[in-house]
């Protein structure tokens, strides 16, 4: 009996999402993750003859251009997050019976002339993942002849269509439950690279202490790299300078909760009994983590499905106004508080 991409999934301890871009031939996943699930699929005679069943047969609309922009791969990198978050782009084209085309631009790419080479060639519209755009790294997708909506940022001085995460929301349901169950000051795990989003959590976590009758200048704040290993890195640096950590933490992130954690722990540091830490994503490592991490939950497919809705309904109703979706976020209670 064949095996299901599901099954694969669990049997590669990856996500649904990353096997199905691996199977699929999408961008998303690394190219050593892609040989891997497909060594593993032809392995284990999986059927290959169901991409083809669920892929669009016509496209009766035309295709939409995602586009991954990458100003230095800082936070945009080959995570689940991403993945899942471009499997609901996927659904939702499909289900609007568009083709869907994944490109990837960088910050030191002609943009001006991919993009206008994009429209060029025929694509109805453009979903652009803006999590590490500034503004005004957005010029070049004003005044298209084409929709576009962003996706995971937003820009307040332009008037254009997103999808977002609540990360206010998110950030203050995490500070204010540390507070509630740990009776301290929370410390704060910042990345110390720049985003909108996280500036976002920010605001929510400062909101969240000064709820509680806390002062923001009494919370411990260390800047550390937005990735796993750099996180560790930096968090191992500040505890060798003797530095004494706070009784819980709320992290920017998930993998910089991870570092951190690992970090505590060489040091002797009991998680949750000695430091408490909330991370933010709910990304598939958290249940793999020891302890699990308690989290944020972000639902990164139905925020790409809503994303790919939105872009469909921009094409078939050219007049509509812009609007932000912003989608609402969870507390994952685990183990690490």
């Amino acid at each position: 009996m064949s095996i299901t991409a599901k099954e694969l999934a669990k049997l590669l301890n990856l996500s649904e999402a990353a096997v199905s871009m691996a199977l699929n031939h999408k961008p998303g996943v690394s190219t050593q993750t892609r040989k891997k699930v497909i060594a593993a699929a032809k392995e284990h005679d999986y059927d290959f003859s169901r991409i083809k069943e669920t892929s669009v047969s016509t496209s009766p609309h035309g295709m939409i251009q995602f586009i991954i922009y990458k100003k230095n791969g800082a936070v945009v990198s080959d995570t689940p997050f991403f993945s899942q978050l471009s499997e609901g782009i996927d659904t939702g084209c499909k289900e609007a019976c568009y083709y869907l085309n994944i490109s990837y631009l960088y910050e030191e790419d002609d943009i001006p002339s991919k993009v206008s080479e994009m429209v060029r060639l025929g694509c109805r519209g453009i979903l652009l993942l803006g999590t590490e755009m500034e503004e005004e790294d957005f010029k070049p997708f004003l005044n298209l002849p084409v929709p576009v909506v962003v996706v995971d940022t937003c820009f307040e001085n332009r008037s254009t269509d997103c999808v977002i995460i609540d990360n206010v929301q998110g950030a203050f349901f995490a500070a204010n439950y540390l507070i509630r169950k740990r009776k301290k000051q929370p410390g704060y795990l910042k990345s110390s690279y720049p985003i909108k989003n996280f500036e976002q959590r920010s605001d929510g976590f400062y909101q969240a202490v000064r709820k509680n009758g806390m002062s923001v200048s009494n919370s411990k704040v260390y800047k550390l790299s937005p990735s796993m290993d750099g996180a560790y890195a930096d968090m191992t640096a500040i505890l060798k300078q003797g530095e004494t950590p706070s009784d819980c933490y709320f992290a920017d992130n998930d993998l910089i909760a991870a570092g951190a954690i690992k970090a505590l722990k060489e040091y002797g540091y009991r998680v949750p009994q000695d430091v408490a830490v909330i991370g933010f994503d709910n990304m598939p490592l958290c249940t793999f983590l020891d302890p699990p991490l308690t989290t944020i939950h972000v639902p990164k497919q139905y925020m790409g499905l809503m994303a790919a809705k939105r872009m469909a309904e921009l094409i078939q109703t050219k007049s509509s106004s812009p609007v932000k979706i912003e989608i609402s976020t969870s507390l994952v209670l685990r183990k690490s508080t």
